[in-house]
């Protein structure tokens, strides 16, 4: 297998992993001011782009790092680890940058005119919008929710029908289509007060709209899948050629498990200090509390090692040149919800056992309590997903949204 084909045998040892690593402390810095702006100082957005957080997903063609999903992921979720809405805003921004490769080439030149590390947000969901055809592309209207990392972006992605003669025009099905398309950020309306929220309030995960704004076609493609497809795999290597599997789903486990590693660190760092009332020893010293930490690190661990090994496991098979099959995209798919479960079960043991700190609001266990919650509310990590795959392994229909 060439080495350009191969996964790096030491993920922590990338320059970019090695980053974030040392970055983290610096969010903390940072968090309160997160919260209460609900946007990053772009202080920390400098700091993220030249440590080459926004340039991850871009091709080398285009001055980015071309990461692998495994240095994707990791970064991801050691900037969660850190500050929740660092990583989810992380993990967004590579996933919108995935999609703007299925550009036109005219649009992506335009896109990342001003350099690799441009940073760009949105959603990929289907909705939220309508346009009318126009010379050269399209007037659009529309209001799309969750632009998360909107204050920090410079492009915004939303999907939005056509209609011809008041109609949505249809795709190759003869249903109504959707349309992907990518809108200057100095040209959009942030929907104030919109994000409303106990946990993840500093991704800035406003609503947003456009009024019969035009939209050239250069920068508008057509909304393939349900949600997502691969739309950008024109561009060369392992890492454009993977299924949407081992982005989608994969990178809001990330997030979650970095920020369950961080309730763990909380908890640990607590138990060193505190003397609960009415006891005469430490936290750490209770047998209880050594056991929950133990389980929430065995737990934890094991929802990782199974989105590693699957994510390795399709990149091995793409790379040899041989299709993945419908069994390998629903275990991948699954492996990112189990992460996140048990992202979930270790960071209830931990709230469990810090008692009356793990409610106060200032305590580092709250915060991770309320970030967790938000992101394991996502549709990318439902618990729908076990059906799903369990009908593909039964050889029924899994529907639309495993392909």
């Amino acid at each position: 297998m060439a080495e350009q084909n191969r996964l790096p045998t030491d993920v922590d040892a990338q320059p970019v992993v090695q980053a974030a690593v040392l970055m983290q402390s610096e969010l903390r810095q940072y968090q309160k001011e997160i919260e209460q702006e609900q946007r990053f100082p772009q202080t920390l957005v400098d700091r993220m782009k030249e440590a080459g957080f926004y340039r991850l997903m871009i091709p080398h063609s285009l001055g980015g790092l071309h990461a692998d999903p495994l240095t994707y992921l990791r970064v991801v979720e050691l900037m969660a680890e850190g500050c929740g809405s660092v990583g989810w805003n992380l993990a967004n921004n590579g996933v919108v940058q995935l999609v703007s490769l299925g550009l036109p080439d005219e649009g992506v030149h335009e896109l990342y005119a001003q350099g690799a590390s441009t940073v760009v947000a949105g959603t990929a969901l289907q909705g939220g919008g309508q346009a009318i055809p126009a010379e050269g592309g399209y007037r659009v209207t529309g209001r799309w929710s969750f632009g998360s990392g909107s204050p920090e972006a410079t492009w915004m992605l939303g999907s939005f029908q056509i209609l011809d003669n008041g109609k949505p025009r249809s795709g190759a099905d003869g249903k109504p289509a959707y349309w992907r398309g990518y809108f200057s950020r100095a040209e959009v309306e942030i929907v104030s007060g919109s994000w409303d929220v106990t946990g993840l309030r500093g991704t800035g995960s406003f609503d947003w709209t456009v009024d019969n704004l035009f939209l050239p076609e250069r920068r508008t493609m057509f909304h393939a899948g349900a949600p997502l497809d691969n739309q950008w795999e024109r561009w060369p290597g392992v890492t454009y050629q993977l299924p949407t599997q081992c982005w989608i789903g994969p990178h809001h486990s990330a997030v979650i498990t970095g920020i369950a590693r961080a309730g763990i660190n909380a908890l640990i760092e607590l138990a060193g200090g505190k003397t609960p009332r009415g006891r005469t020893f430490m936290l750490c010293d209770n047998p209880q509390v050594q056991d929950a930490v133990g389980r929430a690190d065995a737990i934890l661990n094991a929802g990782r090692a199974y989105r590693t090994a699957m994510i390795t496991e399709l990149w091995n098979t793409v790379a040899a040149d041989e299709n993945t099959t419908l069994e390998q995209r629903a275990r991948c798919r699954l492996a990112s919800t189990y992460a996140a479960d048990s992202a979930r079960a270790a960071m209830d043991l931990m709230y469990r056992y810090g008692g009356s700190t793990s409610f106060k609001r200032e305590s580092r266990l709250a915060e991770c309590w309320r970030d967790l919650q938000t992101v394991g509310q996502t549709v990318t990590l439902a618990p729908e997903w076990y059906p799903i795959g369990g009908r593909a392994y039964l050889g029924l229909d899994p529907g639309p949204r495993l392909r």
